[in-house]
């Protein structure tokens, strides 16, 4: 894909967690045939229905803990509940990059489109992981061989029935599963563990892995 007709347009939906914002904005400016709009929940939300469905895929890396909600919230903040309750709708693509597989931890419509409830208890930062490839055929991940990469491991519960598992690792903080791709109604969706900060950012694995993910949620790859 190369003409502007074939880019896939996202939104990357942030909030509830800090992030470093250079290198974040360089990690999608990087993804080949990828156009990134970078907001927060609030600007999503408050986006009209049309805005928000005009992308080809949208990629949460939120951390809310609230369940969502249409009531109580300044008037910038958009209707959330109404808003993420869209998702799935369309055959526009859904992806949850990092600490978003541990949002909204009582709403189980998140646990829907993660595919399981993923019961946390512990994190660290700045572990060396090594990542295997549970399924190496599939488009995101094929032709991928096994690579290290510094990373925040999660001590959680791993991919429930209904995931395909694509990534895993055997690190002893972390679970088992790192990767895996769902359907939700009528979306795709693709679940990636992995994704702190810029140290896992910048590895060039990491970048293709997700660039693909993205790609294959929207039903280009």
């Amino acid at each position: 894909m190369t003409d502007a007709q074939q880019t896939v347009r996202i939104a990357v939906v942030t909030g509830g967690h800090c992030y470093n914002v250079p290198p974040f904005h360089d990690l999608f400016r990087s993804l080949e045939d990828i156009l990134a709009d970078v907001q927060h929940l609030d600007d999503y939300c408050s986006s009209s229905t049309e805005v928000r469905r005009s992308y080809d895929a949208i990629v949460f890396y939120i951390m809310m803990t609230a369940t969502p909600s249409d009531e109580g919230l300044p008037w910038y903040a958009g209707k959330q509940l109404t808003a993420l309750t869209e998702l799935g709708e369309l055959s526009q693509g859904i992806v949850l990059l990092h600490h978003a597989i541990l949002a909204y931890p009582d709403w189980p419509k998140w646990q829907e489109i993660v595919g399981f409830d993923p019961q946390f208890s512990g994190y660290r930062i700045g572990e060396t992981i090594r990542t295997e490839i549970a399924d190496p055929d599939h488009p995101i991940t094929r032709g991928v061989e096994p690579w290290e990469m510094i990373d925040e491991t999660y001590q959680m519960t791993n991919a429930g029935e209904g995931c395909h598992v694509l990534l895993t690792c055997d690190h002893p903080r972390n679970a088992h599963t790192l990767a895996w791709t769902r359907q939700y109604r009528g979306a795709r969706v693709f679940c990636y563990q992995s994704g702190h900060d810029d140290r896992t950012w910048v590895n060039p694995i990491f970048r293709e892995v997700l660039r693909r993910g993205i790609l294959w949620t929207a039903g280009r790859i």
